[in-house]
């Protein structure tokens, strides 16, 4: 099979397209990256070349050794995945050790895969360890509100969760464990890719201040869908602070404690804590 003619293939052209869409990629802005199912690899093999050259990752993933990923390139943009995909993507092979890639398909003009693939292979091998395999997409945009409340709320995991449960009831069921925050670091090194995976122990979700959004998830439309509810509910919260300096009513803690129970979901006591006015 050509790679395509692949439904993850599509599924992850699909997705470049839907966050372009959005407006979360301007220019060059934001990275995808998928791990492949075997069967998958298999599917595409006779059209991939392994005579590339194994470069260094930037980091060590040995629990990704031998695993293949499909990402999109570094410098290239999201609105053109979907004109010319081998251009703008490649798939990529990690080596036995877990400290190498070299490039099977893709990427055909010249270029690399995306600067932040030590913080995409970091976080998938933690998800991959926490999920049983499950989790097989890494998305990482640029959605303006989210970046818009790095300013404004405090950079605590608490107060970023706990303000985006209270702006829409579907919250605390998306995205019950919660969100991380990463304080301002440079973007691309391996210090933000450690700590940004130490946050995806605990969460699926976690936030660059004053960059973006990493979202993890078991699906193209998962991993979309979460982010889009993340920064549906900071839309919410701008418009809300743009018009009021204080809510005049919201979600409570007992009111939080029983959506949790009826709709099946653990919440963390620690973001149910009792605000002051």
């Amino acid at each position: 099979m050509k790679v395509l003619d692949a439904k993850f293939v599509q599924g992850f052209i699909r997705m470049c397209n839907d966050g372009w869409e959005q407006g979360w990629h301007e220019r060059n802005g934001g990275n995808l990256s998928y791990r492949m199912k075997p069967e998958e690899f298999e599917e595409v093999r006779d059209d991939l070349s392994f005579d590339g050259e194994w470069k260094e990752i930037g980091t060590t993933v040995p629990d990704l050794a031998g695993e293949y990923f499909m990402v999109t390139g570094s410098g290239k943009y999201f609105r053109n995945v979907i004109l010319d995909p081998a251009d703008s993507a490649c798939i990529l092979e990690v080596d036995e050790t877990g400290s190498k890639y070299r490039i099977l398909w893709g990427l055909v003009n010249g270029g690399r895969p995306t600067s932040e693939l030590p913080s995409h292979l970091m976080n998938h091998e933690v998800k991959k360890k926490a999920t049983d395999g499950k989790y097989r997409v890494i998305y990482h945009a640029h959605p303006a509100n989210t970046i818009a409340l790095t300013f404004v709320l405090p950079l605590t995991d608490e107060a970023f969760t706990r303000e985006l449960w209270e702006m829409a009831t579907e919250c605390p069921v998306v995205f019950p464990s919660g969100i991380g925050v990463v304080g301002w670091m440079v973007p691309g090194g391996r210090d933000i890719a450690v700590a940004t995976s130490e946050l995806m122990k605990q969460y699926d979700v976690a936030i660059w201040a004053h960059h973006g959004m990493f979202c993890a998830g078991e699906d193209f439309d998962l991993t979309f869908g979460l982010m889009h509810t993340v920064e549906k509910s900071a839309e919410i919260l701008v418009k809300v602070r743009s018009m009021v300096p204080e809510k005049a009513q919201t979600i409570q803690p007992d009111e939080f404690r029983a959506l949790a129970k009826d709709f099946h979901v653990d919440l963390p006591e620690k973001f149910l804590y009792e605000k002051e006015r």
